[in-house]
């Protein structure tokens, strides 16, 4: 480090420098309030930021031959090449990395966190040659956000302060010159002024993504390893797990956020707990809670006392009351000492299974959480909500956690923000609980926006100071800019104009169209003006808005009708290639997706979605044209698992089954909670020719071991074979993706469809015989109510039989029970667990309350019964399989004379006197006990039910059918059985 009794340095910046040494840790640069001002004026600060340049290097600033960052950044290269006042490279290096992280933490102060900057940014960072012309200076501001433009990926154009964020990206990024050979530290700033960049553009960009993620791998191997304190891998992790998050990687943040706790030993768990929700509720039922509790003294942060008060409480934003007429604030728990002794709460996680630090906690009074174990909590609801923000389940599961960190409070004034936060885009799906949601939202929107807009350089001379919805608190009562941004990496932080724009989404979703208007206008996001449009039917409003945007205008200005009809402006706005694509949408003109394309130099990838989108609306859809266009969007940006999901589904239906199997197994990488492209990757699989990789370096393993010749010692043998390829493994393949998709819809009756066929279509012996018992149980579970039995797979129940009552050994299998004295009456009962005992669990409770009109599902029954040794069951379902067949072709045999139907009555009815009565009839029922001296019989009778069964048929076939052949089959029939009573 630097000398810091060096004249370069001020007395407030001495301890900043005397440090100890950046290389051990990953994020040591922690600035306080007076300290960020004082670097961005040292000399060095000076130099770097031009304010020593000669007049016509910034010229070519000002004519916009070059953007004031890659000015700022050829200008960092200098002085490290050539370094100034005598500094060694490495005091100069150390300089850069303060400057610029002092800058990265002004811009966040000044556009997410507040409190208002002391100083007025301009006036610090661009030269005086510059900024003596607010035109220039402004036209400065505009072309540096002009080029933050990534992919066609545009910044807010409005971006306040920007030239703080101009000069970290040209030192800390551009410059690429503290990096290689330098502290950690710096690759860990370099990160996060990229993951910044990121989160200010419109949608996520590959370019960036791609190294944001090459530096996290790097500090994964430095900061993951067993030198690290359990502290650093905790906050890193939890720095991890938010960048996954904002990328859509869920399942991954889930990962690194479990371990990140375990690394803290935070202790955390969601759990149910008796108590009351409203105010008339008379009986406490189980209500979801978090349980936890820091391994630290939470009123310590990092070694540092908490920011308090006058009053001693830990400052923090105010957080609205519900006031409901019929919620409670809070959950009112039921005390230990309250609950009725056979009271057992209904728990997510069992109550045995709570750790006893956590089965202790009063959840109405638990203790105040680290700053850090906080973040981790609201980072898992904001994993979990990712997933699905609109199910309610979800909702009811994300809640806790900021009920947690809320009436926990909380030691630092952001992350109590982004619970409070939190709560209001949970809270705005609920009748009783939206107008908190929106005003709370409101609160907060005025809280960013008053500590942040008094010194903003992109407003006007005359602003007025910005009325709140709540008083603003006295600065006693807020926190400093440095307790604000400790903990701000390791939360999902928005900025000043997003979250204004998700105020206006969510009036928009409450109807409040006008009030969302103003707000999006205010900001000049003009394509969310338009789409306000275009969503209330006012389309020619939304077409204007945009052309406004694009085009020149035609007519007088005066006219109300102005039209915007004229050639492009020039230059088009750094958002155009959106603008361009939304009015595609609105006037359904693929041209100009293309123009979208142009203009962004190819790098759009919406463009060639919405042109992909398109051709599959044509009238017959232009699949090829569609998988091109969605195979350039990938080239482009090759994270975007929807666009990978329609690809496979056009590959689908262009029959492409190789490529389908690619693109669909991209999706399930990239987003493994969906679905359907599990569902769709089976469907693919089944059709493809296209050996797995997996199991083509399985096979090349085994070829290895076969062809390796024995051991001197060894005997010699005959060659070993060479193992069978298995003719069903991509069969195997697809039932594993279809287990997958079952298991994230479990409801969906089409999967569970899908999984029976292709279980069942594996011949035996092979045959996967639970995933079919599974698979139909589930399709009866969930189609049985409507369908009845045409929910059952008759020709796989079949199978099922038929492996049942002929392909088992059941020795080991059976229970037997005797009633006769040959044994010839022993009941055959299958051990549950079994493949057996499975097969007829489903018969018994799932199939067999379903059959009303089936004859062949009786049928089957009957012949389960008869291998169970119950022939008064099997003749049961021998009459019911009869009943069933007469009558549902008695219509077409007797009345129509459809001899088909007739030929079918003659079939059911010699089978039921053959196959039934003539069978079962003189046995022994099997529910009798042994101590019955004379047994009883399962239909003594039988020859005259036989008869009669004949006598009717006859009766009402003689008519159409007494010189037929069915007839005549009949009149044997009854001979046979007329030997007797």
């Amino acid at each position: 480090m630097a000398d810091p009794s060096s004249p370069n340095y001020p007395e407030s910046l001495n301890a900043l420098f005397s440090e100890p040494s950046l290389n051990d840790q990953y994020d040591l640069i922690t600035l306080e309030d007076s300290q960020t001002a004082p670097l961005l004026e040292l000399p060095l600060a000076k130099e770097v930021f031009g304010h020593n340049s000669d007049e016509g290097s910034l010229e070519r600033v000002s004519r916009g031959e070059i953007s004031y960052t890659q000015f700022v950044s050829e200008k960092t290269k200098a002085v490290v090449s050539a370094p100034i006042d005598g500094l060694s490279a490495e005091q100069q290096k150390s300089q850069l990395l303060h400057i610029g992280s002092a800058a990265l933490f002004a811009f966040l102060q000044s556009n997410v966190t507040g409190p208002p900057l002391q100083f007025k940014s301009a006036d610090v960072i661009v030269p005086e040659a510059l900024r003596s012309n607010p035109a220039t200076v402004r036209a400065i501001c505009d072309k540096v956000i002009r080029d933050l433009s990534v992919d066609g990926e545009a910044a807010y154009k409005l971006t306040p302060n920007v030239e703080l964020f101009a000069v970290a990206k040209a030192i800390l990024v551009d410059a690429d010159v503290l990096v290689e050979n330098g502290p950690l530290v710096a690759r860990t700033t370099r990160m996060r002024v990229n993951f910044l960049h990121q989160k200010m553009l419109s949608e996520v960009t590959s370019t960036l993504q791609d190294v944001i993620y090459k530096d996290l791998d790097v500090m994964s191997e430095l900061l993951l390893g067993e030198k690290t304190s359990g502290q650093d891998k905790g906050k890193f992790l939890l720095e991890r797990a938010t960048i996954h998050i904002h990328h859509g990687f869920d399942a991954k943040a889930r990962t690194d956020l479990e371990r990140a706790a375990a690394e803290r030993k935070f202790e955390f768990a969601l759990t149910g707990r008796l108590g009351k929700r409203t105010k008339f509720q008379q009986r406490d039922i189980s209500q979801l809670v978090i349980l936890a509790k820091s391994a630290a003294d939470a009123s310590k942060t990092d070694g540092a006392e908490a920011s308090v008060g006058t009053n001693g409480d830990a400052l923090a934003p105010k957080k609205l009351d519900l006031n409901d007429d019929t919620l409670l604030e809070s959950i009112s728990f039921t005390k230990p000492e309250d609950q009725e002794p056979q009271a057992k709460p209904v728990t997510v996680q069992e109550e045995s299974t709570l750790p006893p630090a956590l089965a202790s906690l009063d959840p109405g009074d638990q203790p105040m959480l680290d700053p850090v174990d906080s973040a981790i909590l609201l980072s898992f609801a904001a994993a979990i909500t990712n997933t699905r923000p609109e199910d309610g389940l979800t909702r009811e599961e994300t809640a806790p956690y900021a009920t947690r960190v809320l009436d926990g409070g909380s030691s630092n004034w952001q992350i109590y923000t982004q619970g409070l936060l939190l709560r209001s885009r949970i809270e705005g799906y609920r009748t009783r609980t939206v107008e908190r949601s929106v005003l709370q939202m409101q609160a907060l929107v005025d809280q960013v926006l008053a500590d942040t807009a008094t010194q903003d350089t992109q407003t006007t001379e005359t602003q007025q100071e910005p009325s709140t919805f709540l008083p603003r608190p006295e600065k006693d009562e807020s926190a400093s800019a440095a307790d604000r941004l400790r903990y701000i990496w390791l939360l999902s932080f928005s900025t000043r104009w997003d979250l204004e724009s998700e105020l206006a989404n969510r009036w928009v979703n409450l109807g409040g169209l006008r009030t969302a208007l103003d707000i999006y206008e205010r900001l000049q996001m003009w394509a969310e003006v338009a789409l306000c449009y275009a969503a209330t039917e006012k389309e020619d409003k939304a077409r204007v808005t945009v052309r406004r945007q694009l085009y020149a205008p035609t007519g007088s200005p005066d006219d109300e009708n102005e039209r915007f009809e004229g050639p492009e402006l020039s230059p088009l706005p750094a958002d155009a290639p959106r603008l361009f694509c939304i009015l595609g949408d609105i006037q359904s003109d693929p041209t100009l997706y293309d123009r979208a394309w142009e203009v962004s130099n190819k790098r759009y990838a919406r463009a060639q979605r919405s042109l992909a989108r398109h051709f599959l609306t044509l009238k017959p859809p232009a699949l090829e044209k569609a998988a091109e266009a969605y195979q350039k969007s990938l080239h482009i940006n090759r994270l975007n698992n929807s666009a990978w999901f329609a690809l496979g589904c056009v590959q689908l239906e262009l029959q492409r089954w190789d490529e389908a199997v690619e693109s669909f197994t991209r999706t399930v990488q990239l987003e493994d909670n969906d679905a359907e492209a599990w569902s769709n990757l089976a469907a693919a699989m089944l059709r493809t020719s296209k050996p797995s990789e997996v199991d083509d370096i399985a096979e090349d393993q085994q070829e290895q071991q076969v062809s390796e010749p024995p051991a001197d010692d060894e005997e010699e043998s005959e060659p070993a074979k060479k193992p069978a390829r298995d003719p069903y493994k991509r069969k195997r393949e697809a039932i594993n993706a279809l287990h997958r998709a079952a298991q994230l819809k479990n409801t969906d009756a089409r999967i569970w469809d899908n999984l029976l066929t292709v279980s069942a279509s594996i011949p035996p012996p092979l045959t996967p015989w639970r995933d079919v018992i599974t698979a139909q149980r589930k399709v009866i579970e969930l189609l049985g109510p409507k369908q009845g039995e045409k929910a059952v797979d008759l020709p796989i129940l079949g199978m099922l039989v038929d492996h049942l009552v002929t392909d088992y050994n059941y020795d080991d299998l059976l229970i037997t029970t005797s009633h006769a004295e040959d044994g010839e009456g022993t009941t055959k009962i299958v051990r549950s667990g079994t493949i057996p005992g499975s097969i007829l669990s489903l018969i018994e409770s799932s199939i067999v309350p379903l059959i009303t009109h089936s004859a062949p599902l009786w049928l089957l029954v009957a012949t389960v019964e008869r291998f169970r040794n119950r022939p008064s069951k099997a003749l049961e379902a021998h009459e019911k399989a009869w009943r069933a067949t007469v009558a549902s072709a008695s219509q077409g045999a007797f009345q129509m004379g459809d001899e088909k139907r007739w030929m079918e009555i003659v079939s059911s009815t010699e089978r039921l006197v053959r196959r039934g009565y003539a069978k079962y009839g003189m046995l022994d029922r099997e529910d009798q006990g042994e101590e019955v001296e004379e047994k009883e019989l399962v239909a003594k009778d039988w020859r005259f039910k036989a008869r009669s069964a004949v006598r009717g048929v006859m009766g009402k076939g003689k008519e159409f059918w007494g010189d037929s052949e069915g007839w005549a089959r009949l009149k044997e029939l009854q001979e046979e059985v007329s030997g007797g009573r």
